[in-house]
C-alpha cells in the first residue's frame, strides 16, 4: 500500500482543481506535484499561460489553480495508473469548503475514472482531460495543448 504524502495545493481564491490519480514515485520523492521530468503537466500550463514557470506555488496562486489527487492511498505499482487498487479516497471536503473552486478537472481516464466511482456525493462540473504523463505517449504536446485550453475558462 502506498499513502498519499502530498498536501493539496490550494488557495482561498483557487477556481479550478486539477485532480490526478495518485502522485508519481517522483513526484512522492520531492514532494510536489507532477514533478516527473517527461510529464507534460508544467509545459503543458507555461504554453497555455504564455509564462515561463520559475516557482509552481507561485504560478498556481497567480492562475488560481488548485491540485489534489483522487487516491489519498492505493497499491500501485511504480507510478503506473492501470496498475492502481485498493482505493482509499481523498477527503476533497477542506479544499471545496475554503476556497472559490467551481470546476474539477480530471487528469486522465484513471483519475476521471476513481472520481466517478469515489466521489459521486461532488455536486460541482468536472471535465476529463487526456493524461499528460509520458505513458499517453500517442498524445503529442500539441494536442494535448490544446485539449487543456479549456482551464483557462475558468482561471481568467
Amino acid at each position: 500500500m502506498e499513502y498519499h504524502t502530498i498536501k493539496p495545493f490550494y488557495k482561498k481564491d483557487s477556481q479550478v482543481l486539477i485532480l490526478g490519480s495518485f502522485p508519481s514515485r517522483k513526484s512522492r520523492e520531492e514532494g510536489f506535484y507532477y514533478a516527473h521530468p517527461m510529464n507534460r503537466f508544467w509545459k503543458i500550463l507555461s504554453i497555455l499561460y504564455q509564462e515561463e514557470i520559475k516557482d509552481k506555488k507561485t504560478f498556481l496562486t497567480k492562475h488560481k489553480i488548485a491540485l489534489y489527487d483522487v487516491c489519498a492511498s492505493c497499491v500501485i505499482r511504480g507510478s503506473k495508473d492501470a496498475s492502481i487498487k485498493e482505493v482509499i479516497p481523498n477527503d476533497l471536503t477542506d479544499i471545496l469548503n475554503n476556497s472559490s473552486i467551481k470546476t474539477i478537472i480530471l487528469n486522465g481516464k484513471t483519475a476521471y475514472r476513481l472520481y466517478q466511482k469515489y466521489m459521486k456525493d461532488i455536486k460541482l462540473p468536472c471535465i476529463s482531460l487526456s493524461s499528460t504523463s509520458p505513458a499517453n505517449a500517442s498524445f503529442s504536446l500539441e494536442k494535448l495543448v490544446d485539449e487543456y485550453k479549456i482551464i483557462l475558462n475558468f482561471t481568467k
